[in-house]
């Protein structure tokens, strides 16, 4: 008797994991079914190609001369560099494209379904609404992954066929090899993943509150540019740790340094982190008090 009493939580447990995998899956396809979902991973996956074409249209001189800093002098930076070329294709979609696709699974997650009359099915069902939570995160997370290692794959292999195995250069002027340069480039995939899942969890928290999908995604974008915007404003400097987008047209490019410094990624993740529990905690109160 104590053998079965014993038994029955684990059994339990694992019969309530294989229902959340099995809730995963059927997200998932109903996720990828979107076509507004896969044309925004495909035109992102394309932005890396048209980047690396249009360096190779460019004469060197001229754009070694220009003036341009920021995303301008990463991108000449890029030219006949295969290193480059990705971190800068993903450095300038992190201001404004990748958080859209993040903030569109959001919206749809929550937003979308209550909109369609989806989401109350989920609400009546017998389902905890942590584990509904989980799942719709889950699949935002996923819609994350697959938009940034798409732009990752798609600028690296771009970068080798345009400009060969033997461009591999950090700024510093040293030599990586291909498996260095692949390491180099996952670390900052992952950084860049981590602040896409902060602005996911953003959007399912504003995406609980309304039947709106187009309401959510404007406000995730009207954030962004508001703290891009602050971000600039010294007279609000005590704000600027707070900023979410603080460090996304620096960080990245630390990876291009030897030797990699870490400070500025590590903040950074840690930022998002706060972002991430905050934004999924709202999500949640909200999710507990709502009927439909």
């Amino acid at each position: 008797m104590t053998h079965a009493l014993a038994a029955a939580p684990a059994a339990r447990t694992g019969r309530d994991s294989i229902g959340l995998l099995r809730l995963y899956r059927a997200e998932l396809r109903w996720i990828f079914r979107r076509p507004r979902t896969l044309a925004v991973l495909g035109l992102l996956a394309l932005i890396p190609v048209v980047i690396g074409v249009a360096l190779t249209l460019v004469d060197p001189a001229e754009a070694n001369g220009g003036n341009g800093g920021g995303d301008g002098a990463l991108l000449a930076s890029a030219m006949n560099n295969g290193f480059i070329l990705p971190v800068a294709a993903l450095t300038m979609t992190l201001a404004l494209l990748l958080p859209l696709a993040s903030a569109m699974a959001g919206a749809d997650a929550i937003a979308g379904e209550a909109a369609h009359g989806t989401l109350r099915g989920w609400l009546i069902a017998p389902v905890g609404r942590g584990k509904l939570l989980a799942i719709k995160a889950f699949g935002v997370a996923t819609v994350s992954v697959v938009a940034v290692l798409a732009m990752t794959f798609t600028g690296f292999v771009t970068g080798l066929i345009i400009s060969g195995t033997d461009s591999m250069f950090t700024l510093t002027g040293s030599t990586l090899s291909v498996w260095d340069a692949l390491g180099r480039l996952l670390v900052v995939a992952l950084w860049i993943t981590l602040q896409l899942w902060a602005v996911g969890a953003v959007a399912l928290a504003i995406s609980s509150f309304t039947e709106h999908p187009m309401l959510v995604v404007a406000s995730v974008l009207a954030g962004t540019i508001v703290f891009t915007i602050l971000g600039f404003l010294d007279a609000v400097s005590w704000l600027h740790p707070f900023l979410l987008n603080k460090d996304w047209a620096q960080a990245p490019a630390a990876v291009l340094m030897d030797p990699l410094d870490m400070s500025m990624l590590g903040e950074g993740a840690l930022r998002a982190a706060c972002y991430i529990v905050i934004g999924l905690s709202i999500a949640y109160s909200r999710l507990t008090t709502r009927d439909g």
